[in-house]
């Protein structure tokens, strides 16, 4: 079995897809011949970035939603169906940062990167899970961080968020793996995108994108009787 082959024609829906690590992940998925949607909050950015992608000859729609809110998550699920079909490939990249010392930190600030970075992954995963089920077939990759591993000053509701996605998307895999459902996490270090400033590094050192799109690309071609469950990536030099 090719690459190209295990995804061809299959539905894939990535969340914060209208640039970085998302826009990267439905290039490489689009590629491979999969219709993918996009999702993102900025309905002009995403215009773009689907455009970009018809014009490459992709299948794509271009869905904008708040994903922390599980009634535009229906939605999104919905529209998703009547557009490609149903969601065969989801990949929860959608997030945000917030990066203080814990004593200078709002409830506001944890409640906005835990809903985006975690809460909506939940709610997200569980409305396409029925499908999933009754097809007994599907990918769910979720982007985590190596914040989610590693402790870092500043970092205390950053990292909260991301060892939960790691907990919960090990916990998933558990729950879905007997109906055939494969759950998966990918986490990179430091990423070349507007994410986080870059202050005094190398940005040419750091992981790039495509490096992303790249495991996520491997871990839906494995072929049905295997699954990667994490995959850690790391800049080759620090930058």
């Amino acid at each position: 079995m090719n690459a190209g082959s295990a995804v061809e024609g299959k539905v894939a829906l990535i969340t914060g897809a209208s640039r970085g690590i998302g826009l990267a992940v439905a290039r490489s998925l689009a590629g491979l011949g999969a219709k993918v949607a996009l999702c993102a909050r900025d309905p002009q950015k995403l215009e773009a970035a689907a455009a970009g992608l018809k014009r490459a000859g992709a299948s794509v729609a271009a869905i904008p939603a708040d994903i922390r809110n599980a009634n535009e998550i229906a939605s999104l699920v919905r529209e998703t169906g009547q557009s490609l079909g149903p969601i065969e490939i989801l990949i929860n990249n959608a997030g945000i940062g917030y990066f203080a010392p814990v004593q200078e930190a709002s409830e506001a600030n944890w409640d906005s990167v835990l809903d985006t970075n975690l809460k909506a992954v939940f709610l997200l995963s569980k409305a396409v899970a029925p499908g999933m089920i009754e097809r007994r077939e599907g990918h769910i990759v979720n982007i985590g961080s190596l914040a989610g591993k590693s402790a870092f000053a500043g970092g205390a509701i950053y990292c909260a968020s991301k060892w939960g996605l790691l907990g919960l998307t090990q916990c998933m895999a558990e729950d879905l793996r007997a109906f055939g459902i494969r759950v998966s996490a990918v986490l990179p270090g430091t990423v070349a995108t507007d994410f986080s400033p870059h202050t005094g590094k190398d940005t040419s050192k750091m992981l790039q994108p495509e490096d992303v799109a790249h495991a996520v690309e491997s871990i839906v071609t494995q072929a049905p009787q295997s699954f990667i469950s994490e995959v850690l990536i790391r800049p080759a030099q620090k930058p």
